[in-house]
């Protein structure tokens, strides 16, 4: 049973047909579904998941849960309550990151957080699907090359802004500043 990471943007709460076609052929093929907490994209999926009573599903938190709607396995993360914001909640994502084979995320287009998934799991060479809400499209991304042009159909000032944002984790190649690349693997 394939672990596999899912996350995705707070803005994104429903789930169209494109997108439950997709869960669905997760079910299918029995993986193993690695899930964090937030409102938002996690939930509507944890929601999807538990309409469909599907049980192969870990939820992953920060010392606290928001949500586990399907009253599904925990794995809580530890971490100094000194830590906040975007910062503490990259901690349980890398672990959902690091135990996953491959990644699904729902992204539209602005979030900072599905934006580092997303670059993390390239960086790992873990493939990835990504559905960019703005499209309504899923792409598969499994190269630098085929995150850049996911890169290149969004609004190219919130791109330079996000990998800005996230700092350290990313770098621009000089030879093509318009190509952000994820840091070599650990």
């Amino acid at each position: 049973m394939t672990p596999v990471f899912l996350g995705g943007s707070r803005a994104i709460s429903k789930l169209n047909s494109v997108i439950r076609e997709q869960l669905t052929n997760l079910m299918n093929h029995r993986c193993t579904i690695l899930i964090g907490d937030a409102n938002g994209a996690d939930k509507a999926m944890q929601r999807f998941f538990a309409d469909q009573q599907y049980e192969n599903v870990v939820v992953f938190c920060m010392n606290d849960f928001r949500n586990n709607l399907g009253s599904w396995q925990t794995r809580v993360i530890r971490a100094d309550r000194k830590t906040r914001g975007f910062s503490y909640f990259t901690i349980k994502d890398k672990e959902m990151s690091r135990e996953a084979k491959c990644g699904l995320m729902l992204w539209d287009g602005l979030s900072k957080g599905t934006l580092r998934n997303i670059f993390e799991l390239v960086r790992d060479h873990r493939k990835v699907l990504v559905y960019l809400a703005p499209e309504k499209k899923f792409y598969k991304l499994t190269s630098n090359e085929e995150l850049a042009d996911l890169l290149s159909r969004c609004d190219s000032a919130v791109i330079q802004n996000l990998t800005r944002e996230l700092g350290p984790e990313l770098y621009l190649d000089p030879k093509r500043p318009e190509i952000p690349f994820p840091l070599t693997s650990k």
